[in-house]
């Protein structure tokens, strides 16, 4: 059975509000503290080397997303350095930085598993850049670690995702309810997982090894419900040829999932009331009772005590199904499992459609954080199977998104600049107007923009004020003003 903890644990790879950490192995003083000083500006936590001997020391001491390695050092040059570097961590992102920018050198370092070659003395902006670029690979590379780990540890809610609050606290009531006979009630918007946390119930309790039966009984013909879950005798209306048990007999000693149940007609509500009291029922057209022992799960994406207040559903029922009440948060109220349910979805429908599985880029996953998915779980699921269908190379890229979540429009502006623009102020140009969206996105909150950066909020008013960007003030009606 599933514990709280094994849930907590998944929550437990927090993220930091550093950019990442950085490692810097170099003889010379002055670029170890211009360095230094220049990253710990940026908001990335810097440790420093004077050689090869103490750079690995302080590589086997803790991990590193980066290491920043010159060329030419004593003893042992940056290449030989880079070789060991290589034996312990393959994967580990390393610049080289060199007075000797010949051609040979850069052939040599890339040869030898260099991830970028940079020559003294460097453009801060481009060195930030890469910087930027090789550490956000390698913290993705470790989210795709972490997430594949978390997956396998939620074995017993193999396809219940999450690491949220509001997840945990549903799992701990899962473990709690499930060995009991209580009748349960969960609600939540259409695509929350109503029907999969009814399973999880159903699994984790000594039912186990009987039928789950589910029914969405707004789908079922008004006319033919009651049919469906009580059965009927031969003859008993114009169609019925042969007697044919209901879904009720086919759950004994096992689960019933009554899902929609608030769609219910009030006569099919009063046979199920009398299912709840006594444990029996009569077949359509039949004058037998039949009795079962089958435990009800029921779901409903409608707030049924103001249907019952309408007089659409029965009071005495709604208090018999709301024993134990479930309450599934839509996506938008848990956007910290997106990225655990992308993952998720991915490796399910790349292996259902024989294709590797795919790296996630962070810039896919941007979007997908901040849309709002109406359409909850299943909306998201459906998103991930398109772009896994569509993929035709080994990542999961954000042109596979639909254009409304991935913003095309928008990335298209990003892309529009003078013809005679430099790099570099292309660069800030885009960093200015991603930074100016997300501080609208945010009612031009910088504290809320930091943290959905995960960056320190220091780090982001330093980009501000770099970049010369006008920060509007928050208004009463919630719209911004310029200070």
């Amino acid at each position: 059975m599933p514990e709280a903890a094994l849930g907590r644990a998944i929550s437990s790879h927090d993220d930091t509000a550093s950019q990442g950490s950085v490692l810097i192995i170099d003889d010379e003083a002055a670029i170890r503290e211009s360095l230094q000083t220049l990253l710990e500006i940026e908001g990335y936590e810097v440790e420093t080397a004077t050689d090869g001997t103490e750079g690995l020391a302080r590589l086997a001491e803790r991990p590193f997303d980066l290491v920043l390695l010159d060329f030419a050092l004593p003893e042992r040059n940056g290449v030989e350095v880079l070789q060991d570097i290589r034996e312990r961590d393959s994967e580990l992102a390393v610049i080289m930085i060199t007075a000797y920018g010949t051609v040979e050198n850069a052939v040599n370092a890339m040869q030898a598993g260099a991830t970028n070659f940079i020559q003294k003395p460097w453009d801060n902006e481009k060195l930030l850049a890469d910087i930027r670029t090789a550490v956000g690979r390698r913290k993705a590379e470790e989210e795709v670690i972490h997430l594949k780990r978390a997956l396998k540890e939620r074995y017993s809610f193999e396809n219940i995702v999450g690491k949220s609050e509001p997840m945990l606290r549903i799992f701990d009531l899962v473990a709690q309810v499930a060995p009991s006979r209580s009748t349960i009630l969960l609600q939540g918007e259409s695509g929350t997982g109503k029907e999969l946390i009814a399973k999880a119930i159903h699994m984790n309790s000594p039912r186990r090894d009987r039928p789950f039966v589910p029914v969405n009984t707004g789908s079922v013909p008004a006319d033919l419900l009651e049919s469906t879950l009580f059965g009927h005798v031969k003859g008993a209306f114009t169609s019925a040829i042969a007697s044919k048990k209901g879904l009720f007999e086919v759950a004994d000693r096992g689960t019933l999932f009554l899902d929609e149940i608030g769609t219910m007609g009030l006569e099919t509500q009063a046979k199920i009331l009398r299912v709840l009291q006594d444990r029996r029922f009569m077949h359509l057209g039949g004058i037998d009772e039949v009795q079962v022992d089958v435990r009800i799960i029921a779901a409903t994406n409608v707030d049924l005590k103001q249907q019952v207040k309408e007089g659409k559903f029965r009071e005495d029922l709604f208090y018999r199904l709301n024993v134990i009440t479930i309450d599934l948060p839509p996506l938008r109220q848990r956007k910290n499992d997106i990225p655990l349910l992308v993952y998720h979805f991915a490796e399910k429908f790349a292996r259902e459609n024989g294709k590797p599985a795919l790296r996630i880029v962070p810039e896919a996953l941007r979007p997908l954080m901040d849309y709002d998915w109406p359409g909850n779980v299943r909306e998201l699921e459906n998103v991930v199977e398109r772009a896994v269908v569509l993929a035709n190379g080994p990542s999961l890229t954000i042109d596979l998104l639909p254009d409304n979540i991935a913003g095309r429009a928008a990335r298209l502006a990003l892309m529009e600049h003078r013809p005679d623009a430099s790099l570099f102020e292309i660069m800030e140009d885009c960093e200015r107007r991603i930074i100016s969206d997300m501080l609208e996105k945010c009612n031009w909150n910088q504290t809320e923009a930091a943290d959905r950066f995960r960056i320190p909020l220091s780090t982001l008013n330093q980009k501000i004020k770099r970049l010369s960007i006008e920060i509007k003030r928050r208004g009463r009606d919630g719209n911004g003003t310029s200070n």
